[in-house]
C-alpha cells in the first residue's frame, strides 16, 4: 500500500498532480505574458521589476537568491531587461566588484502598473472561485510547497526556474505575493 494517493503501477499523466500544476502554471504565464506585452515585458521579467521595486534585492546575487534562479539565468534575464531600458547596472562605490541594480524611470513606471495588471489576470483566472475556494487553494498550495521545503528543497515562492531553462521557454510569473 502506497504512503499517499499515488501508486507507481497505476499513475497516469491525466491524474498526476504534477501535470495539473504544470498546466496551471503555463496557463497563468501565457495570460500574464499577454497582459504585460504592452509594457514591453514578459511574465518572467515582471518578477525582477517587482522585487527591485520592493527593495527586496539590490544586487544580482540577492535577486538570484530571492527568485531562486541560478546566476547564469539571472544574468541573461538582467541583460534583456537592461537592453529594454528597465534596469541599470552600476558598480558599488564601496566595492567596485559589486554590481548594484536599479530600476530606470521606465522600470519604475512598469512597477507602478504591474499590480493592477497582475490583479486583473489573477481575478480573471479565479473567475467562479468563491473566497473560500481561493483561501483553500492558497492553503493547499502552501502546504504542498512546505512539504518540499521540509524535505530539504529550496522551494520558496516559486518565482522562477533554477536552471538554464529560461532561454526560449515560457517565462515565469511573479510569486503569488507582492501585491499579486
Amino acid at each position: 500500500m502506497p504512503d499517499g494517493p499515488y501508486n507507481a503501477d497505476e499513475i497516469h499523466l491525466e491524474s498526476s498532480l504534477g501535470y495539473y500544476l504544470t498546466k496551471a502554471r503555463n496557463v497563468l504565464v501565457e495570460r500574464m505574458d499577454r497582459a504585460v506585452k504592452p509594457l514591453g515585458l514578459t511574465a518572467q521579467q515582471i518578477g525582477v521589476i517587482l522585487v527591485l521595486s520592493a527593495q527586496r534585492a539590490s544586487t544580482p546575487f540577492e535577486l538570484s537568491r530571492v527568485m531562486s534562479y541560478d546566476s547564469g539565468s539571472m544574468t541573461r534575464l538582467l541583460d534583456r531587461l537592461e537592453k529594454k531600458g528597465f534596469i541599470v547596472r552600476t558598480r558599488s562605490d564601496a566595492d567596485r566588484r559589486m554590481v548594484k541594480l536599479e530600476l530606470t524611470p521606465q522600470g519604475h513606471e512598469a512597477a507602478r502598473q504591474l499590480p493592477s495588471l497582475g490583479a486583473a489576470v489573477l481575478n480573471e483566472q479565479l473567475r467562479g472561485f468563491s473566497a473560500a475556494d481561493h483561501a483553500a487553494l492558497l492553503d493547499l498550495l502552501g502546504r504542498f510547497i512546505a512539504n518540499g521545503i521540509d524535505a530539504g528543497g529550496s522551494a520558496c515562492c516559486g518565482v522562477g526556474p533554477s536552471q538554464d531553462s529560461l532561454e526560449d521557454s515560457p517565462e515565469e510569473p511573479p510569486p503569488g505575493h507582492g501585491g499579486q
